[in-house]
């Protein structure tokens, strides 16, 4: 199996004293396979978009990014995100988000960020935490960077440029977590079960999708939801043995993640030609993560590296709280998100795993595609 540091060999790292006793930066150098990426999604990937909104779900300050050269950046994470090494293995840098007014001109050339904390397929989703990126507004802000490029290059050129590039969108865990699990906030839950509420959010994230296919995009990587009832958060409520996941959490996510892997397979068998499309199965892999926490280095597994309450996933890292000092042997960060050791195992194995990770074909394979 993968050994959780075979994906540092070609990377160079460099330990500096920073705030959090030790700070990891991974150096880029990897050939460049992909003429940029456009990043789609949630907490799970944004890079700082929610810095400036007007919301609540924010991690521009310590101990998030103790140990990212550049600090506390809006990750949500002690340091890179799933789609920053991801992006690290294709050999593009980490996009710029959206939000930031300095991404224009050449800052955009290699793709952006529309990832956004709290947000869902649902424009509905996490409201509670106030302003955030929903997916249709992410499309609608992809279509303002799609008319700055139009005037930097030809459309021929625009065409090729689009064709060899990869979005990866990271959906459906905030429809679940801040959605249908909190049905004293959102109605969904008692208006559908976990099959209905599956097939609304794969309806409409299936015509978002058909709507960044119509403005030229031809590669995507589509991951699924991982193990939601394992987080810190939902081991917190008491609803789960010592040691167990909240089941029924988890059973929820079944016919979203397998209706993804059709919905997948329909794209690629002739509906949108020209194109090729990656399921990524993030709860097959998370769960051989917790199943095998040894296998990858990890020796802490139900619990945050920082946060207050029980499992530490009661309320979620505060500002200059004291995180946990060998972060890199957590699975979780905090109440809600992997480590960045985590992270470095989901994205190694998306980019070059078996067909058990990502189908049909992984992103190392869906980038080397010539369209």
């Amino acid at each position: 199996m993968v050994n959780k540091y075979e994906h540092i060999w070609r990377f160079t790292v460099v330990v500096v004293v920073a705030c959090c006793r030790w700070k990891v930066v991974v150096g880029q150098q990897q050939p460049r396979q992909a003429s940029a990426i456009w990043v789609m999604g949630d907490s799970l990937v944004d890079n700082g978009n929610n810095n400036f909104l007007r919301s609540v779900a924010r991690s521009d300050y310590y101990p998030y990014g103790c140990d990212y050269y550049r600090g506390p950046t809006g990750r949500f994470s002690n340091g890179r995100t799933f789609s920053d090494i991801l992006g690290d293995w294709l050999g593009v840098p980490a996009p710029p988000p959206f939000s930031d007014p300095r991404t224009a001109g050449n800052r955009i050339l290699g793709g952006v960020n529309y990832a956004s904390a709290a947000g869902g397929i649902l424009d509905q989703s996490g409201q509670h935490y106030g302003d955030r990126y929903p997916l249709n507004q992410q499309i609608l802000n992809f279509e303002t960077t799609l008319g700055q490029l139009r005037t930097m290059m030809s459309p021929a050129n625009l065409t090729q440029f689009l064709l060899n590039s990869i979005v990866v969108m990271v959906f459906g865990s905030n429809d679940y977590i801040n959605n249908y699990l909190l049905p004293t906030l959102y109605p969904t839950r008692n208006l559908y079960t976990p099959e209905a509420f599956a097939n609304l959010l794969l309806s409409r994230y299936a015509r978002q999708v058909h709507t960044l296919y119509s403005l030229g995009l031809r590669k995507f990587f589509l991951p699924g939801v991982g193990p939601l009832g394992c987080i810190p958060n939902q081991l917190a409520t008491g609803q789960a043995p010592p040691g167990r996941c909240v089941d029924s959490v988890n059973q929820m996510l079944g016919p979203f993640n397998e209706g993804l892997k059709r919905l997948v397979g329909q794209f690629n068998g002739g509906s949108h030609p020209g194109a090729m499309f990656v399921y990524g199965n993030t709860y097959g892999v998370f769960g051989d993560i917790l199943n095998n926490p040894a296998r990858y280095g990890f020796t802490v597994r139900d619990r945050a590296c920082c946060g207050v309450g029980r499992n530490l996933g009661q309320i979620t890292c505060l500002p200059l709280a004291t995180p946990c000092f060998i972060r890199d042997q957590y699975v979780f960060w905090d109440a809600f998100h992997p480590s960045q050791a985590a992270n470095a195992v989901l994205a190694q194995r998306a980019y070059s795993g078996s067909t058990t990770d990502s189908f049909p074909i992984n992103v190392q394979q869906l980038a080397q595609i010539k369209l």
